[in-house]
C-alpha cells in the first residue's frame, strides 16, 4: 500500500511516496498552487500513477502545539481531499519538517536556487518518513551494537 505525504503551503504543495512496503519515503514532486481544481487534478493524477490508497498531510502546529490559522486551512484541505479524492487523509504534527529538510539541504550543500526548488518535496519526505517509522512496530530482534559479540 503506497501512501502520499503532503506538505500543503499557500503558494506549493510538496510531495513524497512511500515504497510499495511502507518502509521509506522519497521526493516526487512540488505542486504550484493555481486554483483548488487545479491542485486536485494533480494530485488525483498522482494517486493513479503511484496507486495510492491515503495521504498523509503536515498539520503546522505553533511551537505550544495550538493551532493558528495555517492548520486551520489544512484541515479544511485535508477534508475537501478526501470528498474529492476518496482516500483517507491523516493529519500529522509538522512541526520543525521544514527545518529538517533545510538542515539536510545545506549540508548537502545544494545552491540557493536547487534547495528552493525541492524544499517542499524534503519537507513531504520528512512528514511521511516520520509517520511511516511512527506506524512501524518495534521489533524484539533489532540489532543493538552493546550485544554485538565478534567471537560468536
Amino acid at each position: 500500500m503506497r501512501t502520499l505525504g503532503l506538505d500543503f503551503g499557500t503558494k506549493t504543495i510538496g510531495v513524497a511516496v512511500s515504497d510499495g512496503l511502507g518502509l521509506t519515503a522519497q521526493t516526487v514532486t512540488t505542486i504550484r498552487r493555481t486554483s483548488l481544481k487545479a491542485d486536485l487534478a494533480a494530485l488525483g493524477e498522482l494517486v493513479r500513477e503511484y496507486e495510492a490508497e491515503r495521504f498523509v498531510v503536515g498539520l503546522p502546529l505553533n511551537m505550544d502545539g495550538s493551532e493558528g490559522p495555517r492548520a486551520e486551512a489544512t484541515r479544511k484541505f485535508a477534508d475537501i481531499l478526501t470528498q474529492a479524492l476518496g482516500l483517507p487523509v491523516e493529519l500529522v504534527d509538522e512541526r520543525l519538517s521544514t527545518v529538517a529538510a533545510q538542515r539536510t539541504l545545506l549540508e548537502a550543500d545544494l545552491s540557493r536556487a536547487r534547495r528552493r526548488e525541492v524544499i517542499d518535496q524534503m519537507a513531504a519526505q520528512f512528514i511521511l518518513q516520520g509517520w511511516l517509522d511512527a506506524r512501524r512496530p518495534a521489533s524484539s530482534e533489532e540489532f543493538h551494537a552493546d550485544d554485538y559479540d565478534p567471537e560468536t
